[in-house]
């Protein structure tokens, strides 16, 4: 029941994550730089300061008394999270929802689920890193095992994906208009895999701003605090939420105020000619749906762990809803059947590794 439950936050999550950017198709007469960092202050610093204020108690005693390198650790990797933010919505621009989406975060599923584990079998660096398995570990056990091909049957997913790509590029090489009047495979692929890389590193921050966490679980078990269950409190890594995004406010907001003063468009902010109460709306509902990825992530991975399983459920799901809006947006409209077939091909070899990945972690619960 709870990998259930697991399965459902995580699927939340991932529909909030590959829906988010859906509301700035709808703000009109801003340029990019505007309308990112207006949403990005709810998805980065106003929204995981409610979700922490409301759901983590005792949050300012602990985060004035965690150990600074762990605050340090966890923010720094936020920063770097956040360079992968940036570069995201290039990837999506040059490649679409649908191939952007899959190839990207088909990059961060495989970055995210294996890189704790590789790294726990180097040397000294597996010393420093918070406890969990290890590459090794996952080769022992049943559990890790699937979980090993539900790895290996995303890989072929993503390499079907960006098969699709190739053949899409082909085939709309002489007519490439409306939304895909920018379509760029090239630049954007080489986008997408730095992007995916460096949006891995959410997961790496979670595992390092775990002491902050338990600290949240210990005061809410104690107390007997509602949203308990089987010794985890449900909404425990809001308050390591809180930390990485300040990593990702900091990269976010030293570049669009970059952008701004380079570009001259602050005036975007109070132009009238503009409908501007309609375009603060829609980057708040861009923001909030974008953090609320995260939020749900954080409950599935009380029921499930910060493992392979869990990065690759919220991510899995995030590809599957991005190429829906893909589909429902055309971008796949123009090519021929047997690309269609062949991006369908793809998506259904990720749907399936969430299934896999769901089944090897009621294997390891059971």
């Amino acid at each position: 029941m709870q990998a259930l439950l697991g399965i459902l936050f995580h699927s939340l999550g991932g529909a909030s994550s590959g829906s988010w950017y859906m509301p700035y198709n709808l703000v009109k007469k801003w340029r990019w730089e505007i309308y990112w960092i207006v949403g990005g202050l709810f998805s980065w610093l106003i929204m995981p300061y409610i979700a922490t204020a409301l759901t983590s108690p005792g949050w300012q005693e602990i985060l004035s008394t965690t150990e600074p390198s762990t605050i340090r650790l966890t923010y720094i990797l936020g920063v770097l999270w956040g360079i992968g933010g940036l570069t995201y919505g290039l990837g999506i621009r040059y490649l679409g929802m649908s191939l952007g989406n899959s190839v990207l975060l088909g990059i961060t599923s495989l970055v995210g689920s294996l890189g704790l584990p590789l790294l726990r079998n180097v040397g000294s660096m597996g010393e420093v890193l918070p406890a969990g398995d290890s590459f090794t570990d996952m080769l022992s056990t049943t559990s890790g095992q699937i979980v090993l091909v539900g790895i290996l049957v995303l890989m072929i997913g993503i390499v079907l994906c960006g098969k699709a790509g190739l053949m899409k590029d082909n085939d709309l090489s002489d007519i490439k208009e409306g939304v895909n009047s920018e379509f760029k495979l090239t630049t954007g692929l080489i986008i997408a895999a730095i992007s995916g890389v460096l949006s891995a590193f959410f997961s790496f921050g979670i595992d390092a701003g775990r002491e902050m966490g338990e600290a949240v679980r210990e005061i809410a078990v104690t107390n007997n605090y509602p949203f308990v269950s089987d010794g985890k409190y449900l909404f425990e890594n809001n308050i390591i939420f809180l930390v990485i995004l300040w990593g990702g406010l900091t990269t976010n907001l030293l570049w669009t105020l970059a952008l701004i003063f380079k570009n001259k468009t602050g005036g975007d902010f109070v132009d009238t000619k503009t409908p501007l109460l309609k375009n603060y709306l829609f980057c708040a509902l861009a923001g909030t749906t974008w953090f609320l990825q995260f939020f749900f992530y954080g409950m599935g991975e009380t029921k499930i762990g910060n493992g392979a399983s869990s990065w690759i459920l919220h991510m899995s799901t995030i590809i599957l809803t991005a190429n829906f809006w893909g589909f429902y947006r055309k971008e796949w409209a123009g090519v021929s059947r047997k690309t269609k077939t062949t991006i369908l091909l793809g998506i259904g070899l990720i749907l399936l590794s969430v299934i896999i990945m769901g089944i090897a972690k009621a294997d390891f619960v059971n």
